[in-house]
């Protein structure tokens, strides 16, 4: 039976389900927008909420709680300087996970793991089309003679 059992195994074993999700949580703490499987991000919120949790407190021993778990400096100063001050009023619920649908390959369901105050990027501006590309180019007739 299962009872209590919290993890989910996700047909790793447990060196690699750890490595993964240190993987992860440092991804989403740094870019704050993940894409990956359901499961994988319904496990991974557990570690994220808990790591913003660490950098909200802010004492020397949570930084190092932190640094055992993620092994990027500049991701922990991240997390203690500039998103415990984005979340310091806010008790838990730190990260969202939207679905995007299924994955082509194996049809395994994906979705969005991103943190709730997430400032977002901003827009690309639009791309052209090749044909506009193509006749920007090339010179109207009147440009393409000499002129004496």
């Amino acid at each position: 039976m299962r009872h209590r059992k919290r993890t989910v195994k996700l047909s790793r074993t447990d060196t690699h389900r750890k490595a993964m999700f240190r993987n992860m949580v440092t991804s989403l703490l740094d870019k704050e927008r993940i894409e990956t499987t359901v499961p994988k991000a319904k496990e991974a919120r557990r570690f994220a909420d808990r790591m913003v949790t660490l950098g909200k407190r802010g004492t020397l021993h949570a930084r190092r709680q932190a640094l055992s778990y993620i092994m990027d400096k500049e991701v922990v100063s991240k997390l203690f300087a500039e998103l415990a001050t984005r979340f310091a009023g806010r008790n838990g619920g730190y990260t969202r996970i939207i679905r995007t649908g299924f994955r082509r390959g194996d049809g395994a369901e994906m979705a969005f793991l991103e943190l709730v105050d997430r400032i977002a990027p901003p827009p690309k501006p639009p791309k052209e089309d090749k044909k506009k590309k193509a006749q920007k180019g090339v010179p109207a007739p009147e440009e393409a003679l000499p002129s004496e």
